[in-house]
């Protein structure tokens, strides 16, 4: 099972959603960056359950510790070990998914490649896995504001359903999606996306969307053409997410809608340096990036855990039907924004890295 991430700052995540415990071992860590377990529990803290009325109900404190690779508060250049504890696993809830397949979930197709799978929560196949990430983001920040002060990389949810929010990129803040439960960067859909959730989870049912993400400030000359690209190491992140069917960069598939002529971002000279006078680029031209900012989005498919029967079958080849039970999230959108931030800057951290490394010493 593939399980690492990076090439320079890589990680490795481990744990399963209602075993011991879930994390990450980061390897590649420069020596000597401050780091601080307060920067990477505020982070697990956004990304957590439980945290308001719209997300699953499963209370976690999902308490970091660090194991190893940190000494008085600096980063020793060797493996960092991040640990967070199961305390509030219910996997006796999770009986009857011993035998019987969700529908769209991964239990059939884990049991189809391995033989064997863990059947609570769904094991390495739940969202659970994914604080292993963001603890190792939170790490990848630091470093990030230590050796390139100044990026920024915020996201935000752009639609629930059919509810389409107007952001704008270049102007948006980090505090604006943090004073709203639903994360969204427009305050006329705060509560109607707010109502759409509830409405949907009132119903046994769910609903999916799309978080758009920016980062900005971030140099060019980052990527590695041809296969690792920026753009292509942004849409493995992205799609290695649970519950992600798409991603897009700049136009995306609006773009196939425009003329070459229409479609194409002029250079021009301005305050020293090689500016777009537009961005559909998105910030990435040849898998590399332009010192533009980079904007993307990532589609998320409806939560399939569905409190209303669905047709499915047992592991032995019977028909049957399954209600689903447990404590899920209608929409996986609010909660899925700082793992988005968290994923693109893994990406970065690792492409600036890179870029160190290969760049010719002075």
């Amino acid at each position: 099972m593939s399980s690492s991430f990076g090439q320079v700052f890589r990680i490795h995540s481990f744990g399963e959603s209602h075993g011991g415990g879930v994390g990450v071992v980061i390897d590649g860590c420069p020596p000597r960056i401050p780091l601080s377990l307060a920067a990477i529990q505020r982070e697990l803290d956004r990304r957590r359950p439980g945290q308001s009325e719209i997300v699953t109900p499963r209370i976690e404190p999902d308490t970091a510790e660090i194991l190893s690779g940190v000494h008085d508060g600096l980063t020793l250049g060797t493996p960092i070990a991040i640990l967070v504890r199961n305390t509030n696993a219910l996997p006796a809830a999770y009986d009857t998914m011993a035998e019987i397949y969700r529908p769209s979930h991964a239990d059939y197709t884990y049991d189809a490649k391995y033989g064997i799978r863990a059947p609570s929560g769904g094991g390495r196949a739940s969202a659970r896995e994914t604080i292993g990430r963001v603890a190792a983001a939170a790490v990848a920040r630091q470093v990030l504001d230590f050796l390139h002060p100044g990026i920024e990389i915020i996201a935000w949810v752009k639609s629930i359903q059919d509810l389409n929010a107007t952001v704008d990129p270049a102007a948006v803040t980090a505090a604006a999606i943090e004073s709203n439960i639903v994360r969204t960067g427009d305050p006329a859909l705060i509560e109607p996306m707010i109502e759409r959730i509830k409405a949907v989870r009132a119903e046994g049912n769910s609903v999916g969307g799309v978080i758009e993400c920016v980062i900005r400030h971030a140099p060019p000359g980052l990527g590695e053409p041809v296969f690792d690209k920026l753009e292509a190491d942004l849409a493995k992140a992205m799609l290695s997410l649970p519950a992600t069917k798409g991603f897009e960069i700049g136009s995306g598939f609006a773009g196939t809608l425009l003329t070459g002529r229409d479609h194409n971002d002029p250079f021009r000279m301005a305050d020293g340096r090689v500016r777009t006078t537009c961005n559909r680029s998105g910030g990435v031209q040849g898998g590399i990036s332009n010192g533009e900012d980079i904007l993307f989005r990532v589609a998320f498919k409806p939560t399939a855990t569905l409190m209303i029967p669905q047709l499915t079958v047992t592991s032995s080849g019977h028909n049957t039907e399954l209600t689903g039970k447990g404590r899920h999230d209608a929409c996986v959108l609010p909660r899925a924004v700082p793992i988005v931030e968290a994923m693109a800057t893994l990406v970065l951290t690792d492409h600036l890295l890179r870029q160190r490394i290969l760049a010719p010493k002075s």
